[in-house]
């Protein structure tokens, strides 16, 4: 995809010109089917121009919300704004948005070229326009060599290819995406992924990106909204949310994460996390006492040698009892007074690993702890 906006303008047209991005503004949003509530309450407000993304397993209730915006399956309780519109209720083709599906859904028996079209033509856009969009389009995608081909003829990501560029040669408002890149294999996503940033950003188009692989999401898009059970359990930038999870499904689900159950004591001035499997660590000081859970991400604890470390971290002895080679670190399962802990190591060629069973000493940075309640 190295053509510019510029370049695919002085060949007929520049795709995205006639369109402003808009705000997506979703309010109190409910959805069932049948008696089974699927999307539960839904407060979200997504930028013009973002990349955004809904993060979140099977059932979560994320394509639903994504449907939804676009107009397909039952009508929703509460409001989608579309700039100041808003479209509940509304036909899907009144939206003007523009949604590329898991299957890619291209008509077998239509060429590239006609593919793209087709949008247009349902359009009842003029033959000369249609010709310069779809042109445009498929140079902004890099498939302009692949027109008389026919969809039996390409490859995964080229179909892929194809059916952005029938999203994008109508100038929709909203570009949705419903995993478009589960059915690729992960070298071809990596590429992938990349090139729908650089597309998005050519074409300043307000675009979600449905996904339930975190490093997707955590690549590629500007915020996230995590989702679980209907509900949106946190929205934030990927680095943000990673680094301050407000609840244990998001710490676990976004990333891998020592999920410690205890209780907060107050001690003088300070305050000590005490673990239910007898692993005690210092917490912030301004901690209230309580019921707690204390997360601690795997790179935040290190195998350390020899003497205690200095400073303030807290030193815990643990044996190891199981190992993952990750490639570039090895993931150790550490017991430590009945508590498994994950620890990750870098790996660097010839350094070894630790045996099952080697008795080691646990730096635990907890200044790089997330203390949360419920």
């Amino acid at each position: 995809m190295s053509t510019t906006k510029t370049e695919a303008a002085s060949t007929g047209g520049e795709i995205g010109s006639r369109v402003e991005p808009v705000a997506i503004d979703i309010r109190d949003l409910s959805l069932s089917f049948g008696s089974t509530e699927v999307l539960k309450g839904i407060d979200l407000k997504v930028e013009p121009g973002e990349f955004f993304a809904f993060l979140g397993p099977s059932g979560s209730g994320k394509s639903t919300l994504l449907r939804a915006i676009a107009g397909f399956g039952p009508t929703p309780r509460g409001s989608i704004l579309l700039g100041d519109q808003d479209v509940v209720g509304q036909a899907p083709w009144k939206r003007n948005v523009g949604m590329v599906f898991q299957s890619y859904a291209l008509w077998p028996h239509m060429t590239v070229a006609r593919n793209v079209a087709f949008g247009l033509d349902e359009r009842r856009v003029p033959k000369a326009e249609s010709a310069e969009r779809v042109k445009a389009a498929l140079e902004l995608v890099g498939m302009s060599q692949y027109a008389d081909r026919y969809p039996s003829q390409l490859s995964g990501g080229q179909q892929q290819r194809v059916a952005l560029a029938r999203t994008i040669v109508v100038e929709p408002r909203v570009l949705l995406l419903d995993e478009p890149l589960s059915n690729l294999d992960a070298n071809l996503r990596v590429q992938m992924r990349q090139d729908l940033l650089k597309l998005q950003r050519r074409l300043g188009i307000t675009t979600i990106f449905v996904t339930h692989d975190q490093e997707e999401a955590n690549t590629i898009c500007d915020r996230i909204a995590v989702m679980a059970d209907g509900v949106v359990q946190q929205v934030g930038r990927p680095d943000d949310v990673y680094d301050n999870p407000t609840n244990a499904f998001v710490a676990n689900f976004l990333g891998t994460a020592n999920v410690l159950e205890g209780t907060v004591e107050r001690a003088g001035k300070g305050a000590v996390f005490r673990g239910t499997g007898g692993v005690s660590l210092p917490c912030a000081d301004d901690a209230q006492a309580g019921p707690a859970k204390l997360v601690v991400r795997p790179q935040s604890i290190s195998i350390v040698e020899g003497g205690a470390p200095s400073g303030e971290d807290a030193v815990l002895e643990g044996v190891v009892s199981a190992a993952e080679f990750l490639g570039g670190m090895i993931r150790y399962m550490v017991d430590v007074a009945g508590q498994t802990l994950l620890v990750d190591e870098l790996h660097t060629k010839g350094s070894g690993r630790r045996e099952q069973g080697e008795p080691v000493r646990l730096r635990v940075r907890h200044r790089e702890a997330v203390l949360i309640r419920g």
